[in-house]
């Protein structure tokens, strides 16, 4: 259970964590539409993008406030992100594949910008075309990603690492209530193969960040 500094926060954290132990797995669908996945038959796009620089230490914690709008500059991604809850079976909701662009807080965790880690889901294709966060998997150590918050503040992370895992042995628990003392922030969209007879691919891919500046 991540560390807080409030008792409000202490039941955020517990209702994260039961709601990864109930979830199983998370972003079943991840765009395909039961046709030919984008991810995997396209290849990675590139884009003309300055060297990333290396993170620095973490910024100073910021109060509670939802997230409006997420930007990486090194995937020329500016989306809109809505709240995301849990189904009746305790999965975690996912972005409708009617809006590909948009992205989702899980609202039942930190908003990004407070300590503790900040999950942001998106689909990686639909409608077999690129999603939200299609280029995900290009996320190098240190590249930044700029959370707009509805307090007005926006909250810059750095990137630490990004990592693939099967869904079937998703880090539910690291993901959403790691024991940090820290900003951070995940964001989580699926990969690997694709498993036509179920339309599903079979991976997640998850970039962990740390906060390190807000304004």
């Amino acid at each position: 259970m991540a560390r807080v500094t409030t008792p409000a926060a202490g039941r955020r954290g517990s209702l994260a964590v039961a709601g990864v132990l109930a979830g199983g797995l998370l972003l079943t669908g991840c765009g395909g539409d039961g046709g030919k996945p984008v991810a995997a038959s396209s290849p990675a796009v590139s884009s003309p993008a300055a060297p990333a620089a290396e993170p620095v230490a973490a910024g100073k914690p910021l109060d509670r406030s939802p997230p409006k709008t997420i930007r990486i500059p090194k995937l020329r991604v500016e989306a809109p992100v809505s709240r995301l809850g849990l189904r009746p079976d305790g999965r975690i909701e996912e972005p409708p594949l009617s809006r590909p662009n948009l992205a989702g807080w899980y609202e039942k965790g930190p908003t990004p910008g407070e300590v503790g880690p900040s999950v942001v889901l998106g689909h990686v294709d639909a409608h077999k075309k690129p999603a939200v966060f299609f280029r995900l998997r290009e996320l190098k150590k240190g590249d930044r990603i700029e959370i707009a918050r509805q307090d007005g503040s926006v909250a810059t992370f750095a990137v630490q690492k990004l990592e693939s895992v099967p869904k079937k042995k998703f880090p539910g628990e690291k993901v959403y209530a790691e024991d940090i003392d820290y900003a951070s922030l995940r964001l989580v969209t699926c990969g690997g193969a694709f498993d036509a007879s179920t339309g599903h691919y079979l991976d997640n891919t998850i970039a962990y960040a740390k906060l390190v500046e807000s304004a």
